[in-house]
C-alpha cells in the first residue's frame, strides 16, 4: 500500500496552526523535524520544538484529495509561495532509486532544461541548462506555478535585460534569465536563507556576477525591463505598487503563484499598468502576463 505525504517548512510558532490544519485535514501522522532530521513525533499539544524553521510532514491516505489540502494549507501564515509545499507518495522501495526515477531532467518550452546532479544534460548544443537539485530551495520547477514561468521565459529574449525575480526562493527564475543573457538579475526574497540558496546555485550555474541578491526592505528597482514574481495572491496583490513601478514603459510583467479562482482578483490591481493581462492555466494555477505601459 502506498501513502501521500506533503511536507513544510514552517518558523516554530507557526507550527502548531500547520499541524492543526493538518490534523482538520485527516492527517493520519504529523511529523515535525529540525534541519539535521532530529524528529519529534507527535509533540504533546501546547509544546513546540525549539527549532527555528521547522520541517512539518503529514501523511494520508494516497487517494486523499490533494488540492484541497494544498489549499487550506496556503491560507496559513507563514506560507509565502506555493512551493513551499511538497507532496510525495510513500511505498516500500529503494529511496535512492525513487529520487532519481522522480527528479529527471526537465524540459520547459523548446530549449530551456533543469537538470539535477549527476543526470546527463541534454545534447542539444542550443539548450540552456540550468542545474539545480530538486529539494535544496524552493523553486525548483515541478511546481506548476514555475513550470509556468519557465515555459514563459523559453520564448523570450533576454539579452542584455534588467530582470527582477521577486520572491526568488532558489532563484530558478532569475539564474534562468542569467542563463538566457539577461545583463542583471535582481533576487528579492524575505528568507535569508532562500538568498543564500539563490547566491550558492547562481555560482554553481557560472552566472554569479549577474546575480544581485536583496532582502524586500532594500529593494528600489526602477526602469525594469521584466518582472517575474512567483509567490500568492494575497502578496501579489500587496505588491501592485511596487512591482508597477519598477516597470520601464514597454516592460514585461509575469505573475504566478495563483489559483485559478484569483486570477481576476490580482489581474484587477495590475489593470491601471499593464491593461488586461493574459491568462495561462495549468493544473488549477495561473500565469498572469501583460505590457506595462
Amino acid at each position: 500500500m502506498s501513502w501521500a505525504e506533503i511536507s513544510l517548512s514552517i518558523p516554530r510558532e507557526l507550527a502548531d496552526g500547520a499541524e492543526t490544519a493538518l490534523e482538520a485535514q485527516g492527517a493520519l501522522a504529523i511529523t515535525l523535524q529540525d534541519n539535521a532530521d532530529d524528529p519529534v513525533l507527535e509533540p504533546a499539544p501546547g509544546t513546540a520544538p525549539l527549532w527555528p524553521v521547522v520541517r512539518v510532514r503529514g501523511l494520508f491516505p494516497n487517494d486523499v484529495n490533494r488540492g484541497e489540502v494544498s489549499a487550506v494549507l496556503l491560507r496559513l501564515p507563514g506560507i509565502t509561495r506555493p512551493d513551499d509545499l511538497a507532496w510525495r507518495e510513500i511505498a516500500d522501495q529503494d529511496w535512492a532509486r525513487a529520487w532519481m526515477d522522480r527528479f529527471q531532467p526537465m524540459q520547459f518550452g523548446a530549449r530551456l532544461w533543469i537538470v539535477p546532479s549527476g543526470m546527463q544534460a541534454p545534447a542539444d548544443a542550443a539548450a540552456v541548462i540550468l542545474h539545480l537539485d530538486p529539494g535544496l530551495a524552493f523553486g525548483t520547477g515541478t511546481h506548476p506555478t514555475t513550470a509556468l514561468c519557465l515555459q514563459w521565459m523559453d520564448g523570450y529574449a533576454f539579452e542584455g535585460q534588467t530582470v527582477v525575480d521577486y520572491g526568488c526562493g532558489s532563484g530558478v527564475l532569475g539564474i534562468a534569465a542569467a542563463l538566457k543573457g539577461a545583463r542583471r538579475a535582481v533576487c528579492v526574497d524575505h528568507d535569508p536563507q532562500a538568498l543564500e540558496a539563490t547566491a550558492d546555485n547562481a555560482t554553481r550555474n557560472g552566472v554569479a556576477q549577474r546575480i544581485v541578491c536583496q532582502a524586500p526592505d532594500t529593494y528600489h528597482e526602477d526602469e525594469v525591463d521584466v518582472v517575474l514574481a512567483n509567490v500568492l495572491a494575497g502578496p501579489l496583490i500587496e505588491l501592485a505598487p511596487v512591482l508597477q513601478a519598477s516597470l520601464r514603459a514597454g516592460g514585461q510583467l509575469v505573475l504566478s503563484g495563483i489559483l485559478e479562482e484569483q486570477a481576476h482578483e490580482v489581474a484587477q490591481a495590475y489593470r491601471g499598468r499593464c491593461g488586461e493581462l493574459d491568462v495561462m492555466a495549468q493544473d488549477g494555477w495561473v500565469r498572469l502576463h501583460g505590457t506595462a505601459s
